[in-house]
């Protein structure tokens, strides 16, 4: 069934991410690298900002942004026009984490289609693309595609 190959297809994942994250010494998670990852892109955006540009529920964000913070790779700072909002901004500490990463990932998310063609291995992505675009309105979180310059600066 579709659904029980997705949830497998999910585990092996986030086996290969974390094993690789693992061989190069990393403690970190696959949301924590998107977070880094966006932050490097948009400084000073607002956690639910970000948390819909990672698709993550506000809880679920809350918890990656405090260990993020916890380890050095985030700052949280009050936004100058709305004092209840914070605004995020990655660290040197961070900026050096996600270039440290990223090779990592790059080498892991090709693993996941590790025996198939390219042809496949776009063909397989293209359609995974259509289901998540068609579906993400009935996501507990659904993802908030944005261009760089409508992103809320806050």
């Amino acid at each position: 069934m579709p659904g029980h190959l997705i949830r497998r297809l999910h585990q092996i994942s986030v086996s290969l991410f974390s094993e690789g994250m693992k061989s190069a010494g990393i403690d970190m998670t696959s949301p924590q690298f998107a977070a880094l990852a966006i932050l490097e892109e948009n400084p000073g955006i607002d956690q639910a900002t970000l948390a819909g540009m990672i698709a993550l529920d506000r809880p679920t964000i809350g918890g990656v942004i405090e260990r993020l913070a916890a380890k050095g790779l985030v700052e949280r700072k009050t936004s100058p026009t709305d004092r209840r909002a914070k605004s995020l901004a990655l660290t040197p500490a961070g900026a050096e984490m996600v270039q440290r990463m990223r090779p990592v990932v790059v080498e892991t998310q090709s693993r996941v289609l590790d025996g198939l063609s390219e042809a496949e291995k776009e063909k397989f992505i293209s359609l995974a693309e259509k289901i998540t675009l068609l579906h993400n309105d009935r996501s507990r979180a659904p993802l908030v595609i944005r261009k760089k310059k409508e992103v809320s600066q806050v």
